[in-house]
């Protein structure tokens, strides 16, 4: 299935095509405090719908994920990094409205003891 997403402005929007049928709910410091729940793709089943230069990234801890936001409107859609089985998108469902977050399966992860 493909879904359409963005941030909240709009500034951001993307494509994603996945079978999302469940998230990942981390607790490490970022993701704490931003609430998203995130679900891995690989890197060629998002697509960028806007521009690039619209995209913010701060990366932390071991600076091996891009966490993309929008400076616009401080909304995160997803991030970037690279997994055994090479690149990768964490897209934050949240940024889906077509997702019946209800309806998914979340699984808890201890980021914060990386």
């Amino acid at each position: 299935m493909i879904y359409s997403g963005s941030c909240h402005c709009g500034a951001i929007a993307f494509e994603v095509e996945a079978e999302i049928t469940q998230a990942m709910d981390c607790n490490c410091s970022m993701c704490r405090r931003r609430g998203g729940l995130l679900a891995f793709v690989p890197r060629e089943n998002f697509k960028l719908q806007t521009p690039a230069s619209a995209v913010s990234t701060y990366q932390f801890n071991k600076h091996v994920i891009q966490h993309h936001f929008c400076a616009n409107c401080g909304i995160a859609p997803y991030a970037e990094g690279e997994s055994k089985t090479g690149p990768m998108t964490a897209v934050n469902v949240r940024c889906l409205p077509d997702v019946d977050l209800e309806t998914l399966t979340i699984t808890k992860v201890d980021g914060r003891s990386f």
